[in-house]
């Protein structure tokens, strides 16, 4: 079968770039002819622009060329973590041709048996892709069968302004799957009351997968030689001071280095490793003593790999899709506001690989039937 996949594929984020890798690999490891449509409408492009400004604020003759000024180094070396991102797409990732809008998607759009959306937070309508018709599968012929796998919503409800029309979006579906079961009244509230919660894609592959790849990976990574200290590995969104307590906390009782990654630089980490690439990622998640985190996907990964860790409350309120997995897991105790003890202990790897075949197994059989009718 002829598919093509819309996601959150090149926005510059570790767990974007793995899910939609980890997708598009699973359904060709079912024998299906499989791209993901190089969607890049302006909010998903303007990462890394040399004259972009962010803050209207400065967006004025003479400040906005001072505000350039200022900016310019730290975007001179931020344009080493893009190509470590690019480097990623060009040799994992199968593209369409490129779509820079939402109508020169709908008056072109790649030609498929199936239209899969997902995965992440497609749907998260506080961000403009949840607010986007394309992320609905609103293109492309009628009869192209439309499935959603894993999407997300990541809050509690959609911007109330915008309801009517994900409602409106969501009947293009001939069969809807989310990321999370707790949203699953969300999204019979909004008239889909036939969806199914399965696993994030990055589940659908085995830990093995993961290993041979970010092994592969290591080979040419500058990176890899981090990887034989003894360090917590910190990935953040945010730099609340719960996160600098709860991971200085666990450094003294470690003796760990502290290895923070991301575009977010801790002051108070050993190292800043920004520019990894997204095998990296995987690679410093399976080696590290203990990963914190308050990110879907560090989570994910250090439960694939088996490795303590810790979800720390976000500031803002997308806390849903955290709270989903650890209930699947039954590992609610790891989402946490300060430290406790109880952190250091062992994860029953387990428990936590049985539960995590079966949902992978229950997700992989709900794929494979919709994709055969």
């Amino acid at each position: 079968m002829k598919i093509k996949t819309i996601t959150c594929h090149d926005c510059y984020n570790l767990g974007a770039s793995l899910q939609a890798y980890a997708l598009q690999h699973y359904l060709e490891s079912q024998g299906h002819d499989v791209q993901i449509i190089n969607y890049k409408p302006y909010y998903l492009s303007g990462h890394f622009k040399f004259v972009s400004v962010n803050n209207p604020v400065f967006d004025r003759p003479i400040v906005k060329q001072l505000y350039l000024l200022a900016k310019l180094p730290g975007r001179l070396l931020a344009l080493s973590r893009k190509k470590a991102f690019d480097r990623f797409t060009a040799k994992y990732l199968r593209l369409t041709r490129r779509y820079n809008s939402y109508e020169e998607l709908k008056a072109d759009a790649p030609e498929a048996d199936a239209y899969i959306a997902g995965s992440d937070q497609i749907w998260n309508t506080l961000f403009p892709n949840g607010r986007d018709a394309a992320f609905y599968l609103d293109f492309g012929k009628p009869n192209v069968r439309r499935i959603s796998y894993a999407a997300s919503f990541a809050t509690k409800d959609v911007v109330p302004e915008y309801r009517e029309f994900v409602s409106n979006e969501l009947r293009n579906f001939d069969a809807v799957s989310i990321r999370e079961k707790i949203s699953l009244p969300l999204l019979q509230s909004l008239g889909r009351e036939d969806g199914i919660a399965v696993c994030d894609p990055v589940f659908l592959l085995s830990k093995a997968e993961w290993d041979k790849l970010a092994e592969e990976n290591a080979k040419t990574s500058i990176y890899s030689n981090y990887a034989a200290d003894k360090y917590i590995l910190l990935y953040l969104s945010d730099l609340s001071k719960n996160i600098e307590e709860i991971t200085k906390a666990i450094k003294d009782a470690t003796g760990c280095k502290i290895y923070a990654i991301g575009a977010i630089k801790a002051s108070y980490a050993d190292k800043c490793l920004t520019n990894i690439n997204p095998l990296d990622f995987v690679h410093l998640i399976k080696n590290a003593q203990f990963v914190i985190s308050n990110s879907f996907h560090a989570t994910a990964f250090a439960l694939i790999m088996g490795t303590r860790f810790c979800v720390v409350n976000r500031l803002e309120g997308i806390n849903e899709r955290m709270k989903s997995i650890l209930e699947d897991y039954n590992l609610s105790n790891r989402l946490v506001s300060s430290y406790g003890r109880d952190l250091l202990k062992e994860i029953d790897e387990n428990v936590v690989n049985t539960k995590m075949k079966q949902i992978s197994d229950i997700s992989k059989n709900w794929l494979n039937k919709q994709l055969e009718k």
